[in-house]
């Protein structure tokens, strides 16, 4: 499905990532680890061509490095951000509307298909779907970033940092839906604080570390990976909001 060879970014004169290389495949939760500035969420944004980028980055069989954030994301290759970036003056299902991507060719009619299907998932925003996005509780606003994503039916979703500023009780929820989404067909990158939960849920596992991957495996093996356990495993902080 998503296939990264020898990939480089940058931000102006500075070289973010050096010669990455990721697989995630057509049913798979990969996860992206690593400390606070190795280079997760620049990874991502390169893969959506929001930073300068190369290398390459073949998805269904097609080298998108040159390709805008626009191409990206018709082809279904869908980014949640850090962050969750929802518009505040707009109600929870304008939201989701815009999320409908209409250039993509898809059918008014079958906007309301796609809200039923997020309302399947997230149950609570068909009863904030009236509600401006800023009242929303900060597990809710994550709610509403993913359904939005969901409304441009993605064939990849890429997730960064679903969990950051959450209670736990809303993250197991969170997750639930997440592993959920995975269940419908749809392979997950999944960029997430919480390693061991990312290593929990997904069946391959990348550690980023200053831009290059240093590690990479079979979740259930790198988890009882010493180095693993010293580096990540015991330094778990919930920061809830």
């Amino acid at each position: 499905m998503l296939k990264i060879n020898n990939l480089y970014a940058h931000y102006g004169n500075i070289e973010a990532l050096h010669g990455v290389s990721l697989e995630v495949g057509n049913k798979d939760i990969v996860a992206l680890i690593g400390s606070n500035g190795a280079g997760k969420t620049t990874l991502l944004r390169a893969i959506s061509s929001l930073v300068t980028r190369n290398g390459e980055i073949c998805y269904n069989g097609e080298n998108i490095e040159k390709q805008s954030p626009r191409y990206i994301a018709k082809a279904g290759l869908l980014h949640v951000p850090e962050g969750r970036h929802v518009f505040p003056g707009l109600t929870v299902q304008q939201n989701l509307e815009v999320g409908s991507v209409s250039w993509r060719g898809i059918k008014n009619a079958s906007v309301a298909e796609d809200l039923e299907r997020v309302f399947s998932l997230f149950p609570r925003l068909e009863e904030r779907r009236k509600q401006y996005a800023w009242s929303l509780s900060g597990g809710e606003q994550q709610m509403l970033a993913i359904g939005r994503a969901i409304m441009g039916r993605p064939k990849l979703l890429m997730l960064d940092e679903p969990s950051m500023g959450l209670a736990p009780k809303v993250i197991d929820e969170l997750f639930v839906k997440i592993l959920e989404i995975n269940s419908m067909g749809v392979p997950i990158l999944l960029v997430e604080q919480n390693a061991l939960l990312a290593m929990e849920v997904s069946q391959k596992v990348y550690i980023l570390e200053g831009g290059r991957i240093v590690l990479q495996g079979d979740s259930k093996d790198i988890i009882n990976d010493a180095r693993v356990k010293e580096a990540y495993l015991g330094k778990l902080k919930e920061k809830v909001v």
